[in-house]
């Protein structure tokens, strides 16, 4: 097995300590798996694509970070919630969806109402932000999901129509031109 002594100056001593206690006592392996993850990301960097992390799951979730570019972002309002819609190509050609649902926020005042504007005037909600009356709300967490597809087209139906027909010409273009000036 090949063997490299790596020099390490007096101030940078602790963090290698540190590596090796989070290692259980491996140190080459925890240079080799940063070393891969610096090489993945700069390469990436170069070729256009940025290091993207995103929140999924329910509530707080969890995160998954990949290496991508953003083709666009939608968002709308579906009843109580905003949902934002975001497209991205990996650096392996595939396309990602990341979608973010806000929390579904309701009250006794306006809840039942198509529209906020007319629910707080028909039923007399206006008593309820002024003090005069009890009221009562809740909501259920926001969530995010995150997939990926093997086409842009396979995004149809996935995203809203609108939003496809946007993107559907920036999808095709590299993540960087090189130009022979």
């Amino acid at each position: 097995m090949p063997n490299k002594t790596i020099y390490v100056s007096e101030d940078d001593l602790k963090l290698f300590q540190r590596a090796q206690e989070l290692s259980g006592g491996n140190l080459s392996q925890a240079i080799s798996t940063a070393l891969r993850r610096y090489i993945e990301m700069e390469e990436g960097r170069k070729e256009g694509y940025d290091e993207i992390i995103v929140q999924v799951g329910q509530g707080v979730g969890r995160k998954q970070r990949f290496s991508g570019v953003l083709l666009g972002e939608w968002g709308r309002t579906t009843g109580s919630r905003v949902e934002m819609f975001r497209v991205y190509r990996s650096r392996t050609g595939k396309y990602v969806l990341h979608v973010d649902r806000s929390p579904d926020w309701t009250d006794s005042a306006t809840s039942g109402s198509e529209n906020w504007m007319e629910g707080l005037f028909s039923r007399g909600a206006w008593k309820t932000y002024l003090g005069l009356a009890d009221s009562s709300w809740g909501f259920v967490q926001g969530e995010s999901t995150l997939e990926v597809v093997e086409s842009f087209e396979d995004l149809r139906g996935k995203v809203p129509d609108e939003f496809y027909d946007l993107i559907a010409d920036v999808a095709t273009r590299p993540a960087v031109e090189d130009l022979d000036i």
